[in-house]
């Protein structure tokens, strides 16, 4: 097969620079490898050569869990496991997306208004990128575009692949089609907009906004037409720890009512005092008037609402500590979150399950083999999932060998802070 003007380059190391920075130097010729391997998948399911090569991360919640749908605070990263896709533009008015392993998917877009069955899909992601994009003037009229993409976010992770695939898209076609008109930001926006409207998942703007941005992000969402997004430098290695992702063997498919609840909860509190999300709510207000609110929404919905006040001074204290270079007291506001995830907005269990607790009991686990050092948390949604744990390098190896004898071989992932969001890598 005759290499494409795209893959010679790579091969030349004209990308060199751009994927030491989202991989590291040490995976190179790894990172070449994967990209040829795209091109590849690209030119044999297309028969055509590909364009360019972009990437976007998955994220991790590192502050701030279940705040951002209340306008509040956060702190969250990109990560070293991506998306990462070939890709052309086509006259065909299509979006046709080949990921590795799955379906041929094909959107028109001549069509851009939810479909009905369509909730839940990736297709219904790419429409609805595709059709907020089209709303904001991006000539996509005449347009098309193919791309083939391989994944190294798990599904299921915590680490959002459905936020990175959101955030390819919208760079995809921010670049092939309206000259990077769209800031990092607004192509955050754009993906929630597609999975709240579209997809039909109520999420809030910290997974897209980390994954868009990259790097540790501290995000204020008091106006989420305008958020507040500030990048924060932190080498975990020179701290002197890594950080992993457990995956505790608790799926999240079915776990859209849980999330639900804390939000339509919160909401309830909310509407007490005529408001639509806690950040308007006055933290002295809400507990002046405690006893009204106990019996108008009921004991767990404020036990979420006193977690929220708490996290978000958390998330803020948190980006300052990491500002300071305090990276013990940011330790210590970690293990602080975990507990008042678990006991006051009660996303670790699943309402009503006795027998099965994956993710506590994975919490657990983790905080036996960490002996007091490092830090644990829930992480992301919730319920099911993930756990996040900050762990020294000198016990890593060991670590990683005690969580994954009970939670079974590849469930520690150990992952880098990636320095940059949604790319276009050549």
């Amino acid at each position: 097969m005759e290499h494409s003007d795209l893959e010679t380059r790579l091969r030349a190391g004209a990308f060199d620079e751009t994927l030491d920075r989202l991989y590291g130097d040490v995976r190179r010729e790894e990172a070449r490898d994967r990209c040829a391997a795209v091109i590849a998948g690209f030119t044999k399911t297309f028969e055509s050569r590909p364009e360019a090569l972009f990437s976007a991360p998955g994220r991790t919640e590192l502050g701030g869990n279940h705040t951002d749908h209340q306008h509040g605070r956060v702190l969250a990263a990109g990560v070293d496991l991506d998306i990462l896709a070939a890709a052309a533009p086509n006259q065909s008015g299509m979006i046709r997306i080949q990921s590795q392993g799955y379906p041929l998917i094909v959107v028109d877009l001549r069509e851009l208004a939810p479909k009905p069955g369509e909730e839940n899909t990736s297709a219904a992601l790419i429409r609805g990128v595709a059709a907020r994009m089209a709303a904001l003037g991006c000539p996509l009229q005449n347009a098309g575009l193919d791309a083939y993409m391989v994944s190294s976010v798990p599904g299921g992770s915590g680490l959002s692949s459905s936020a990175a695939f959101e955030v390819l898209i919208g760079t995809m076609l921010n670049d092939l089609f309206w000259d990077g008109k769209c800031t990092p930001v607004e192509i955050a926006q754009i993906g929630q907009y597609a999975e709240n409207v579209f997809f039909g998942k109520p999420c809030g703007l910290m997974d897209q906004t980390a994954s868009s941005v990259g790097g540790v992000v501290a995000i204020d969402f008091a106006d989420t037409a305008r958020p507040v997004v500030e990048q924060i430098g932190l080498d975990l290695t020179a701290q002197g720890y890594a950080l992993c992702i457990l995956d505790s063997g608790a799926g999240h498919a079915d776990l859209t009512g849980e999330y639900a609840a804390i939000a339509d909860e919160l909401k309830t509190v909310c509407r007490y005092f005529g408001k639509e999300v806690l950040r308007e709510v006055p933290e002295e207000t809400f507990l002046a008037a405690l006893p009204q609110v106990r019996k108008a929404a009921g004991d767990r919905a404020v036990l979420r609402a006193f977690h929220v006040y708490a996290e978000n001074r958390r998330a803020a204290d948190e980006a300052q500590a990491l500002r300071d270079g305090d990276f013990q007291r940011f330790l210590s506001l970690v293990r602080a979150s975990g507990q008042s995830s678990a006991l006051y907005l009660q996303n670790v269990v699943p309402t009503g399950q006795t027998a099965n607790q994956e993710l506590l009991v994975t919490i657990a686990l983790c905080e036996q083999v960490l002996a007091g050092r490092g830090a644990v948390r829930v992480h992301g949604g919730g319920f099911g999932g993930t756990a996040q744990a900050f762990v020294p390098l000198d016990m890593l190896d060991t670590f990683k060998e005690k969580t994954e004898a009970v939670l079974g071989a590849g469930s520690c992932h150990v992952v880098t802070i990636r320095p940059v969001g949604g790319i276009r890598v050549g």
